[in-house]
Order: C-alpha cells, then sequence, then structure tokens
C-alpha cells in the first residue's frame, strides 16, 4: 500500500513538473533539502559543517569579492570533481591572469580539503540553489564565465546564468541512458541541459545520448583528471620512507611491492588474507579515512610486522622489518604508487571506485572491485590490458598470484595501463582553447 502511493505521488508530481509547476518543485525541494541538513547537523559532523559553511558563505564573499575585478566562477562538488577541475584552474592561472577565480563547493568533504587552494583568490561553498540565493550571489560576483564540473547540474543557477547571458560551461560530464535527463516522465530535467553554453564530454556516447534530446553543442573532450594525473607524475614527491621499505634485506629484495590506495573495510576483506600469506610481498596501504579507531583495528588485522607512516617518521628502524606499512597523512598517496609493482584501488566495493589513474599513470597494473560502472576508465583500462576489475576474494587472488608469479607480464600490464593514460591526455587544452576561442 506505501508503494502504490509513492507511485501515485510521484505521478502527480511528473503531471504537475508537465504543467509548468516545475521550478517551484523543484525550489520548494531545494528549501526542504536545507531544513534537513540544519536538523541533522544537530548529530551528524558533515552536515553541521555544511550548516555552518552555508551560513559564512556571504561573509566570505563581502570580504574577498573585488567589484572592480573580473571572475571566472568554477564549481566542483567534492574532491574529486575539484581534482577534475583543477588542471583548468592552473591553466587560467597561467595564461589569463587577468581573470579572478572563485571556486565554490557543495561537498564538506571538498571545502575543508581545498578552503586554502593557493589559486583561487576566493574559495566558499555554493549557496543553496532558491531563486533568491541564486539573484544575490550572481549579483555580488558577476562572473564573466562559469564552470560546473561533472555531474553539477542546479537548476535556477542554470536559468539565472543563461538569463543573464553568461557563458555557462559543464566539463568532464559522463552520461547514462538511465539518468533522468533521458526519460520520458522526467523530460523537463532536459530542459536544464540547454542552458549551458557547451557541454564539454569524456566519450562518445554522452555525446549521442546528448544529441537525442535535441543539444547539439556537446563536444567529446575527454577527462581532465588525466592531465591531472600527467601532471602529478612529473611534480611527484620523493618519499624516503618508502624507499628504505622496500630496500633489499640480507641481500634479497622484495618479491614485489604491493600498493593499496583509498582503502575501505569492505577493500580488507578482500585482499588482508593474500598480504598476510604473503610476507615475501611489501605491502603499502594507504586508507581513505584514518581517525585513531581505523588505524588500530588495521594495525591489528595485520600484525605486528604491520607499522605506521607516523611511527617510522619517529624512528625509520621500524620500516627494515615491516612487511606493511599504512599512510596515516594526508598528499602522499598520488606520489606512492611510483614505489609499487602492482596497485589495488578501493572504493569499488561500497559506494564507487577511486582514482585509478593515479596509479596506472606510472605504468602500474591496477585491480579494483565491481561497483565501476560509472567508470570510463574502468572498462577502457581493462580493455587495455592495464585494468582487472574483480568480482571477490577469491577473483582477486588469482590476479594477484598471476603478477607475483610472472612478473615480466605483470610489468607489461603496467606499461599497458601508463600508455592507456598517455594516449587520453589533452582534455584541458582542447576546453582551454574552446573557452576562449583558441585554436589547440
Amino acid at each position: 500500500m506505501k508503494i502504490q502511493k509513492l507511485k501515485e505521488l510521484h505521478s502527480r508530481g511528473a503531471a504537475l513538473m508537465r504543467r509548468g509547476f516545475e521550478r517551484p518543485l523543484y525550489t520548494l525541494g531545494i528549501q526542504g533539502y536545507r531544513g534537513i541538513v540544519a536538523l541533522a547537523g544537530k548529530r551528524n559532523p558533515k552536515a553541521a559543517k555544511l550548516t555552518r559553511g552555508q551560513q559564512e558563505v556571504w561573509s566570505i564573499l563581502d570580504a574577498k569579492i573585488d567589484p572592480a575585478s573580473r571572475y571566472i566562477w568554477i564549481h566542483a562538488a567534492s574532491l574529486g570533481e575539484f581534482e577534475q577541475g583543477r588542471p583548468l584552474i592552473e591553466r587560467l592561472k597561467e595564461e589569463r591572469p587577468e581573470y579572478k577565480i572563485l571556486l565554490t563547493f557543495f561537498s564538506p568533504s571538498g571545502y575543508e580539503v581545498r578552503k586554502n587552494f593557493p589559486l583561487a583568490d576566493c574559495v566558499c561553498y555554493l549557496p543553496f540553489d532558491t531563486p533568491s540565493n541564486v539573484r544575490r550571489f550572481l549579483d555580488k560576483v558577476n562572473p564573466e564565465m562559469a564552470v560546473f564540473v561533472k555531474y553539477e547540474i542546479w537548476r535556477n543557477y542554470l536559468e539565472e546564468l543563461h538569463n543573464h547571458r553568461i557563458p555557462t560551461y559543464l566539463i568532464s560530464a559522463v552520461f547514462r541512458p538511465d539518468q533522468k535527463f533521458f526519460r520520458k516522465s522526467s523530460a523537463w530535467y532536459g530542459k536544464w541541459l540547454r542552458w549551458f553554453s557547451r557541454i564539454f564530454v569524456q566519450d562518445r556516447r554522452s555525446a549521442e545520448l546528448l544529441r537525442k534530446v535535441g543539444i547539439e553543442d556537446a563536444v567529446v573532450a575527454g577527462d581532465t583528471r588525466f592531465d591531472r594525473v600527467s601532471a602529478i607524475r612529473s611534480q611527484g614527491k620523493e618519499i624516503p620512507e618508502l624507499e628504505r621499505f622496500r630496500a633489499p634485506r640480507d641481500g634479497k629484495s622484495p618479491a614485489m611491492t604491493f600498493m593499496v590506495g583509498s582503502s575501505w573495510p569492505a577493500d580488507e576483506d578482500v585482499y588482508a588474507d593474500w598480504v598476510k600469506g604473503h610476507p615475501e610481498v611489501r605491502t603499502v596501504i594507504a586508507p581513505h579515512e584514518f581517525d585513531d579507531a581505523r588505524l588500530q583495528a588495521l594495525k591489528e588485522r595485520f600484525g605486528e610486522k604491520c607499522v605506521l607512516m607516523s611511527e617510522a617518521r619517529k624512528d625509520p628502524a621500524l620500516l627494515d622489518t615491516a612487511n606493511v606499512l599504512i599512510i596515516d597523512c594526508f598528499g602522499l598517496l598520488s606520489s606512492a604508487y611510483a614505489y609499487c609493482d602492482m596497485a589495488y584501488v578501493g572504493g569499488a566495493f561500497g559506494a564507487g571506485l577511486h582514482n585509478i589513474n593515479e596509479a596506472a599513470v606510472y605504468d602500474v597494473p591496477v585491480i579494483y572491485g565491481p561497483n565501476n560502472t560509472k567508470f570510463i576508465e574502468a572498462r577502457e583500462m581493462a580493455e587495455a590490458g592495464g585494468g582487472y576489475p574483480i568480482k571477490g576474494k577469491k577473483e582477486f587472488e588469482k590476479t594477484a598470484d598471476g603478477m607475483l608469479s610472472y612478473p615480466e607480464q605483470c610489468k607489461e600490464s603496467g606499461k599497458r595501463a601508463g600508455d592507456y593514460i598517455r594516449s587520453k591526455i589533452g582534455a584541458t587544452d582542447m576546453i582551454f582553447c574552446a573557452l576562449f576561442g583558441e585554436k589547440s
């Protein structure tokens, strides 16, 4: 009975949308969400940060926005989208210094990490997408251009930007047939996409989907993350602790150095027994989160020959007997992959796969879990022979054993992963030149 009632409500809502109530209903939904976040903030730390950040937006803009300056506004939902927008920000700062950069986030996980990003002249949360907020925000910032990253589709902002004739772009976008933009029952969502001046997509399938709903100005530019990881490799940090950890002992080198990036407990259920069963392998684990309880659980799971990076920095001799090293600090993961022979990237036994490109750019074969269908690179890297999607523990162990037993094949797989990354570089250049009417 409850399910039937929900279906009826959804049907009524869809009918109202078709009859022209789309904007007020959308706005009502945003206002309701704002209230829910405020209520949740009394118990949930992340919601509390979002509520507090929303309250601080206007004072930040008042203090940092210079009315006499010209602004390009870049919006990223969270940290992952920021990494896709970052190459464009860097290019803008290098070649278009006459512009200032306003960087906004919606998620605390992005804002809290990058609120002091030095290349942005102002960093703040995106005010909730209500008409009054949108008008106040655009009147304050008056951007000459707006760039949204990947999935950020905010209805009222897009309409107002369009009405103000401010060029507005979506970059590194990916679309799938099951998304609301392409369903008959929610066709009004597709209208929102028409307010973009141009959409830069990662693949041809996305461009074809957009054309089916009447959006012709979609350009297949690729994913700016490939440019980002390439830049990271060229600027990679030396990590002396990893050099010492993987060094020969008693004249014998380790059979392999295995790197695990962005690991969650569900990932550890997949690879932990293999690690403990192969003491000849040196394993480096960078957990996605590392509060005290999480680190203690990891140390208990991997035993007495497990050491934290923070411990090793105080007493480097601990690295001479450890088989497992846990990175318990920010900022090292993207450089740490340079020290391994095989990588496992986490997240795909949970909400979704983390960044496999960070490992592959170092010519390293990458293993990852099944929840990867939203990530084009997961499919394409597997097709190229450098990526290894697995369904569970047994499949992981079979794959890892194969790489351990046949190091030359492991090395060849790594080269294929790296070649795949190199073949994808250039999205930032294409987007930048298109934004400013230049030839790439």
